[in-house]
Order: C-alpha cells, then sequence, then structure tokens
C-alpha cells in the first residue's frame, strides 16, 4: 500500500509533482531497522500460530519452531517487498517523490505484522501516473503470492505431518484412520477444541485442486509456506478493494474517474456492510437469547445506530438514501438467523471494523488528480485484470474461530 500525503490541489503551482532533486533524503538505517524488527516479530510470532508442543517458554524459541518461523516470515516480507517495491519503482519512473517501504512489526499480536508502507511524499498528477503508481504494487505482489503458493502447494508433506502438533485430537484420529485430510470440519472430541478458519478463494481452490495432500482451510496454520502464500493473496485482495486510497481504488478513479468511482465504492462499502451486519447478528444471536428480556431490543437498537453511522458517512448525510438503506440493511440482519447457511456463506463481522477503517482513514471518495486524462488501451485492460485478480484472491469470509 501507497500512502499518498499530498493533493494537486495541495500546490498546483507545481502541477501536482516535486522534482527528484528535492526529495528528502531517504533514512536507510530506520528501514533497515523496521525490516529486522519485523523479520523478528513475524517469526517468533509463528510458535503460537503452529501449535507445536511446548514445555516451556524456551521451547517456543527452538530451533525447530523457529526454522518454521523463518520461512514463515522471509515468505510473508518476501511478498509484502516485492508489493511495495511494484509502487516505489512505478513512482520513480514518473518523477513522483515515493520513500523506500517502512515496514510494520507487531510483537506477539496477531501475524506479527500489519505489512508495510510507502509514502509518496509528492502528489500524483494524472490518471495515467495514478494506475501506473496504484496498479504496480498489487501486480508485483500478485504474481509473487502465486510463485509462493505453487511452490508450497508442491512441497507439502504428507497428511500424518499433522501428528507433530498439539491440540486437534479429531483430526489425528481421522488421518490415522484413514491416511488423508478430512474434508470438512468434523465434530471436537474435546469441547475446548477449536480450528482457526481461513477464507476459501477460487485461486486458491483452483490452485489446491492440482495437488495431493493439500490441508483443509481450517489447518492451514500449521504449514508456514502455504499460509503466507495464502496471507498474500488475502492482502493482495484487500489492496484492491474499489474504495478511496486504496490501490483499487486509485485503479478504478483512473478507470472511470471521479463520478462513477464514487458510485462504485460507495455500493462496495454498502456490500460490506451486509455481510458485516448480517455476521454481527450470527455472532451475537446465542447471547440475545441468554438475555433475551433485557439485551433483545438494545441489541436492535446499537445495530440500527452503528449502521446509520456509516451510512451517514457513505451518503453524506442525504437521508432520503440514507433510510431504505437501513431499512434493508435492518431486515437483512433479523432475516439471517433463520438462514444459517446465508450467515455462514456471506455473513462477517469483522467487515464492520473494515468500514470503520475505510469511512476514517482509507475514505470511500477519492481526491482529484490534476490532470483527468484518459487511460490508454493497454492500461485499461490492465485495470480490468487487476479486478480479476481481486476476484480470484477475495474472500467474503478471511477468518472465522470455530
Amino acid at each position: 500500500m501507497e500512502i499518498n500525503t499530498k493533493t494537486p490541489a495541495a500546490d498546483p503551482a507545481i502541477a501536482g509533482i516535486a522534482p527528484l532533486q528535492t526529495a528528502s533524503r531517504p533514512r536507510y538505517w530506520l528501514h533497515i531497522l523496521l525490516f529486522l524488527s519485523t523479520l523478528l516479530t513475524t517469526t517468533t510470532i509463528w510458535g503460537l500460530w503452529s501449535s507445536q508442543p511446548a514445555t516451556s517458554m524456551m521451547d517456543m524459541f527452538s530451533w525447530r519452531v523457529l526454522s518454521s518461523g523463518l520461512i514463515f516470515s522471509t515468505s510473508l516480507l518476501t511478498f509484502l517487498t516485492v508489493h511495495e517495491f511494484g509502487h516505489y519503482f512505478a513512482a520513480r519512473h514518473h518523477s513522483i517523490d515515493a520513500t523506500l517501504p517502512y515496514y510494520i512489526p507487531l510483537p506477539f499480536i496477531g501475524i506479527g505484522t500489519l505489512g508495510a508502507v510507502i509514502r509518496i511524499k509528492s502528489a500524483i498528477p494524472s490518471r495515467t501516473k495514478l494506475f501506473d503508481v496504484g496498479a504496480s504494487g498489487p501486480i508485483a505482489g500478485f504474481v509473487a503470492a502465486v510463485l509462493l503458493l505453487f511452490i508450497a502447494l508442491a512441497t507439502l508433506p504428507p497428511p500424518d505431518n499433522v501428528m507433530q502438533f498439539d491440540g486437534h485430537p479429531e483430526l489425528k484420529a481421522f488421518v490415522e484412520q484413514n491416511g488423508t485430510y478430512p474434508t470438512e470440519i468434523l465434530p471436537p472430541i474435546e469441547q475446548e477444541t477449536s480450528s482457526i478458519v481461513v477464507g476459501q478463494t477460487l485461486l486458491f481452490w483452483m490452485a489446491s485442486s492440482l495437488f495431493d495432500n493439500v490441508p483443509p482451510m481450517f489447518e492451514m496454520y500449521h504449514y508456514p509456506l502455504l499460509f503466507a502464500a495464502w496471507l498474500g493473496l488475502f492482502f493482495t485482495a484487500l489492496n484492491l478493494l474499489p474504495v478511496g486510497q486504496l490501490d483499487g481504488g486509485h485503479i478504478l478513479y483512473a478507470l472511470v474517474g471521479p463520478v462513477w468511482h464514487k458510485r462504485i465504492a460507495s455500493g462496495f462499502v454498502l456490500l460490506l456492510l451486509a455481510s458485516g451486519s448480517i455476521g454481527f447478528v450470527a455472532d451475537q444471536t446465542p447471547a440475545m437469547l441468554d438475555m433475551r428480556a433485557t439485551v433483545g431490543p438494545f441489541f436492535w437498537f446499537i445495530l440500527a445506530a452503528i449502521l446509520f453511522f456509516y451510512l451517514n458517512k457513505v451518503f453524506s448525510g442525504a437521508h432520503r438514501f440514507i433510510a431504505p438503506w437501513l431499512l434493508v440493511l435492518m431486515v437483512l440482519s433479523a432475516v439471517a438467523p433463520s438462514l444459517p447457511r446465508l450467515a455462514d456463506t456471506v455473513g462477517y463481522s469483522g467487515w464492520l471494523i473494515w468500514c470503520l477503517l475505510i469511512v476514517f482513514l482509507i475514505k470511500i471518495e477519492h481526491p482529484p488528480v490534476y490532470i483527468e486524462d484518459r487511460l490508454t488501451g493497454s492500461r485499461k485492460i490492465l485495470a480490468i485484470a487487476s479486478f480479476v485478480v481481486f476476484i480470484l484472491c477475495f474472500s467474503i469470509r478471511p477468518l472465522a474461530i470455530v
């Protein structure tokens, strides 16, 4: 992802561009320090993800665990680096002042990183240059992620590899009896047993059908290279969301201009809100049933207030649009518990958090560029290809714990 810290309107006298000779001097030490810190945090976090047996804290940092962690971290950082340098080299090609990637470590939480960004320190003056800078990152990162995916699939161990991990006795019993992985989540033998399920995507499904011994989506996090490849595809899809100043928003703006960008971006946010509200109701239904007398009415009021807040941002306070869409989303949310297949297929409460990031940080609309030129035919083809990549890599339910 690239962060644009300057718009053409801020400095029209220079047509929205800062010559490279005035660019600030790179702080190489900071980029290297952040890279090494992220390498450390993504390596050490693997001991928590992989569920390998550990009798003490020292076992979490044994070579057996750290070697798998290094496979995960170097694979993930390879993808992030290729993605960010795609943006960087495109910006430099167009004489746009851009920094080297800033890697973001996240110790002991999540996957050990929040990704990486570069800063665009001078405005991008035209739709053509906006497209080149915006599309180069996800296209380059997608190629890297696909290569990692096929290497991971081609080097998978046999199913009995799962025997070395802690927990999941039902899975081990199935593999021991059948010699293969189950195709669906098994009923837990132990009530406290749970599984982290990553979302299936069209590309992953097509690629995995070509290989044997592919673990199910609820066992992916035991395989460092495969999990890193899946994350690469997932991050590619997130960056290609067609909203605001995400890479997908840049590409969409360059392709269709400001009016249709706003319409399409607003429509996509509505889809995320629908998924988020359906997932939110499905997640909270058991608690609602337990406290129906006291919590039930307030729950629906809270959900309506949350959706109103988002819709007010999407439609800029236009109540003639807010009211009907609020009704549609509330009806969908109310119907979802009676249609569990709908909730399990498209409901994901995490999109409500993403919508918060979109309306406050990423924004729905895209700031204007100084020169509203049109893309060449080859760039239009690449723009369409970018959204095909988005469809191939996107999962409406990217993560679930069951």
